[in-house]
């Protein structure tokens, strides 16, 4: 298994690099982003692509954000897991709303860094075996195509986010069955749900303005006081 590690703290770069072949993987190491999308490029075209990506955010040239949204473009699938020190919560979420899985705060453990890539490589490969290969599915009177990140209704195209598809497929899959905000958030974002944060809900509000044809009187996404939401199918 390759992982690309995107960090321009040369000694950062060099332990990652280090613990990670210790454990068996293979790196692809990059300096600054234009360097890593070179290489994601390059083993891309010659079909010996990373499994996994471990992205800094704050590098020089092409930052850790946009160099995850060019990704996100080429592949919606492949493991993303942001390197940060920034600890806010703002840039955690903004993070995750561009298609990172997880993120991991410097200064971190060994044990960390590998449990985390454990955790999703386990959900990323749980997800592609869970979901069958769908040219489309149908919510209400929305019919939604995952690998365009788009929905269609009435002839109207509605273009959504990786995170909104997450958030959609899940609630088709699980239909009549309530989804507990941990488990939407688990599922969706890729670490555990932290309480104080009503950044599911607000996620939910915005995409329900997106999806649904009265966001006051929700058929795709309906709400279950106290526990969570549901898809009735």
């Amino acid at each position: 298994m390759k992982i690309l590690i995107a960090e321009d703290d040369l000694n950062i770069r060099l332990g990652l690099r280090d613990l990670l072949e210790a454990e068996g993987y293979d790196c692809l190491e990059a300096a600054d982003g234009e360097q890593a999308w070179t290489l994601y490029s390059e083993r891309i075209a010659g079909s010996d692509g990373p499994a996994l990506v471990l992205l800094d955010i704050m590098m020089p040239k092409l930052d850790g954000y946009s160099l995850c949204r060019r990704i996100r473009q080429q592949d919606q699938q492949l493991p993303v897991i942001f390197i940060t020190a920034k600890s806010e919560e703002i840039d955690q979420v903004l993070g995750l709303e561009l298609g990172a899985d997880d993120y991991i705060k410097k200064p971190f453990g060994s044990r960390e860094v590998i449990a985390r890539i454990h955790a999703v490589t386990r959900r990323c490969l749980a997800r592609r075996q869970s979901e069958p290969e769908q040219q489309s599915f149908q919510m209400a009177d929305l019919q939604v195509y995952p690998a365009q990140l788009r929905a269609e209704r009435d002839g109207q195209k509605i273009d959504l986010s990786l995170r909104d598809m997450r958030i959609l497929q899940t609630l088709h899959r699980n239909r009549g069955r309530v989804l507990s905000r941990d488990e939407l958030f688990d599922e969706c974002w890729g670490r555990q749900y932290l309480p104080s944060s009503r950044t599911l809900d607000q996620h939910i509000s915005k995409l329900r303005k997106a999806v649904e044809r009265d966001a006051q009187a929700p058929e795709i996404i309906v709400t279950v006081h106290g526990v969570g939401y549901r898809f009735d199918g």
